[in-house]
């Protein structure tokens, strides 16, 4: 039976950013992960891109992926635009407000996950293995997985980075507290016949949010449209012209005529909060521990900055000498990143519940208060360090210093 000091179920972008802030580290590592990380395909744009913060580029430059990210496909943005449906509600930020070359970037998941794949692969402390647990036994200071093919191994920590529907979470039985948007997100790649001017986009109308959000190619933008599950159903059995029309009337006409390029991709939004992120002997990162509502385009970057918070916990626990499965010693971790996840959770459902009633009286307070935000300095700027995890409790790696 091989022995590590940390078991992370789960090969994903959160998972695998865990692992290699651990690289200078003497933790030994293993890395549970069925479905390795595959060179991304660059003729087509991915269905799934995430709109990565500044702090999470900054993240992933002290791992050492971020050049590799660049030298594959990014498309950087330094204005966002945000406006509501026949009404004067609108808001705009941009870089040059904050002094920052760009707001973000809009990055493929796949791209983002394959050179974390890469990178880790170098590390020494690091093993992975390429199977699903078939079993999970625990201990009172370590706990042990046993695999089909006959392998075990044995750990102080197990590390839950295996999504919204983890294995691990639910075989450690944490209590999930969990809600349906009853939204379903529609996602594919569009080109316009405007271009995008490295802008990302958002309006919010009565059927909810629609992104777009700029890709690499001047004239194409990945969508993010959340709808009912019903009105979801409708827009996937719409011919790709009827479609197209549908989607352009949607977004104001704001690029001009829309076509969608390739397929549509339907996913179910709910939110969960699992209610420990630690235990003995365990942690929850990433989307095992929370999932939240896209319309600020947040999730990923909660995930990375769990990774980013965890790393650095770990690292002071081992110079310490302290034992990494204490839950005692994990504590100050699961406050920290509940209170980021909690913020973050209340704030999408204020504006989800805000934007999607259509009460006229409502509809005009909206606009007064997106007006007074928009021209009142501080508060915008507010706002923007927010949005960009430039504010808040943030990990050592995530600062941004040019801010």
């Amino acid at each position: 039976m091989q022995t590590v000091d940390i078991a992370i179920i789960g090969g994903g972008m959160v998972g695998l950013a865990l692992a290699a802030a651990l690289a200078d580290s003497p933790l030994k590592i293993a890395i549970v992960e069925p479905k390795p990380a595959q060179a991304p395909q660059l003729q087509d744009y991915s269905l799934r891109v995430s709109a990565m913060s500044l702090s999470s580029q900054r993240f992933l430059s002290s791992l050492g992926v971020w050049q590799r990210i660049c030298e594959q496909r990014v498309a950087p943005y330094h204005d966002m635009q945000v406006w509501e449906q026949d009404s004067f509600a609108k808001i705009r930020f941009q870089a040059e407000q904050l002094l920052v070359d760009e707001l973000g970037h809009i990055v493929e998941n796949d791209i983002v996950r394959h050179a974390l794949w890469q990178r880790v692969s170098q590390q020494s402390n690091v093993v992975f293995i390429e199977q699903a647990v078939d079993k999970l036994h625990r201990g009172d200071s370590e706990s042990w997985l046993s695999f089909a093919n006959g392998q075990a191994i044995s750990c102080k920590l197990l590390v839950a980075a295996d999504g919204a529907n983890s294995w691990l979470r639910e075989q450690l039985a944490v209590p999930l507290s969990y809600w349906d948007y009853q939204h379903t997100a529609i996602v594919a790649t569009i080109k316009t016949s405007e271009v995008h001017q490295s802008c990302a986009r958002q309006i919010f109308s009565p059927e909810g949010p629609l992104a777009f959000l700029p890709l690499s190619d001047p004239h194409h933008c990945s969508i993010v449209w959340s709808v009912s599950p019903e009105r979801a159903s409708e827009l996937q059995s719409l011919s790709e012209q009827d479609f197209n029309k549908q989607l352009t009337m949607a977004f104001d006409h704001r690029l001009g005529l829309c076509q969608r390029v390739g397929e549509l991709g339907a996913f179910p939004l709910r939110m969960r909060y699992a209610r420990d992120f630690a235990g003995k002997g365990f942690v929850l990162i990433g989307d095992a521990a929370h999932t939240i509502h896209p319309l600020a385009g947040q999730g990923v970057n909660l995930g990375l900055m769990d990774a980013a918070a965890l790393a650095e916990q770990l690292i002071d626990l081992q110079q310490a000498g302290k034992n990494l499965g204490d839950y005692a010693n994990l504590r100050h971790f699961e406050r920290w990143r509940k209170s980021e996840a909690s913020q973050m959770i209340a704030a999408m459902e204020f504006f989800k519940r805000i934007f999607g009633n259509a009460n006229p009286a409502l509809k005009l307070l909206r606009g007064v208060g997106m007006s007074v935000v928009d021209k009142a300095e501080p508060l915008k700027r507010q706002a923007m360090l927010r949005a960009l995890g430039l504010a808040g409790d943030l990990p050592k790696r995530a600062v941004v210093k040019s801010a």
